[in-house]
């Protein structure tokens, strides 16, 4: 079976988020959503409500979703999962610079590591956590971006 892993902070997860999940299960039987706990990041949701909120959300792909938190190297985790393959998605050119530093820097950890690059889908292109929350802690609507389960959550905080 292939599995490739998707981490992030997922705070909250997002329509984009979701998105890249259903396109990457075209390309593996099995998507890991890894929720890391990073020290630069101060979640506002801790670590088991967000697992619970990406389980809610990902209910719909059944047993090829699965979703963990982690909390040590990403490529040690990625092993402990028996793939080599890690997904990501690209938003913009920011985003490239980004992500190929941190592919570089896990590949000279592990050169066994692949990463997976999707660009997101036009309509999800604009689509990101911090700004769902931040238009959601001043009352703005983010239905339009995220899962009714995710709406209610940033609603009740």
């Amino acid at each position: 079976m292939s599995v490739v892993v998707y981490p992030g902070s997922f705070n909250p997860i997002t329509n984009g988020h979701t998105d890249l999940v259903k396109r990457a299960l075209n390309l593996f039987d099995h998507v890991v959503l890894a929720i890391g706990t990073s020290a630069q990041k101060d979640p506002k949701t801790d670590l088991k409500d967000r697992i619970d909120l990406c389980e809610t959300v990902l209910a719909e792909f059944g047993d090829r979703v699965s979703v963990e938190g982690f909390n040590n190297l990403l490529v040690d985790y990625v092993r402990s999962k028996n793939t080599t393959f890690i997904l990501r998605g690209l938003r913009t050119v920011t985003d490239f610079d980004y992500e190929f530093q941190m592919a570089e820097m896990n590949q000279s950890l592990d050169p066994e590591i692949e990463y997976v690059f999707l660009p997101t889908s036009k309509e999800c292109s604009f689509i990101s956590s911090t700004l769902v929350r931040e238009i959601a802690e001043l009352g703005g609507d983010i239905s339009e971006f995220v899962h009714p389960a995710v709406s209610g959550a940033l609603a009740s905080t």
